[in-house]
């Protein structure tokens, strides 16, 4: 099946974390994300996860691992990741109340959305927002 035949999202954010067991934790007991793979290796090195929120998914991994996405990733800084929500300030609540690093409280646009933003241990930026972007149709 082709990526635009609605299998699901054609795009995915991918992340490396030094500690994706506490990078899944995070995205599922602060941000609300539902566990759809995690794979891990023998030792508990988290290989693979998939982790979904609405109708998109966030795929992650451990750093430090060998390959030709972990080199190419290597040296790459903190990424900028947006979630579209039902309710910003019950997302912000759940998130505040979990310990996740506040960088804006929800704030009203003015393009009339209302977004939050917060960053995970490893520095990746999360905004959380009311506003929806338009899909190709």
């Amino acid at each position: 099946m082709s990526a635009d035949q609605g299998a699901g999202p054609a795009i995915c954010p991918t992340l490396l974390y030094r500690d994706a067991g506490a990078a899944i934790a995070l995205l599922t007991e602060g941000f609300g994300f539902t566990r759809v793979a995690v794979y891990e290796d023998g030792a508990g090195v988290v290989q693979h996860a998939e982790l979904a929120y609405g109708n998109g998914v966030v795929m992650l991994g451990s750093a430090g691992r060998e390959g030709v996405f972990a080199r190419a990733m290597a040296d790459a800084g903190p990424t900028g990741v947006y979630v579209a929500v039902d309710d910003v300030d019950a997302h912000h609540r759940r998130a505040a109340a979990y310990g996740v690093e506040i960088l804006m409280p929800p704030t009203d646009q003015d393009y009339g959305a209302r977004n939050y933003l917060a960053r995970d241990p490893e520095g990746n930026v999360w905004s959380f927002g009311s506003y929806v972007p338009a899909t190709a149709g």
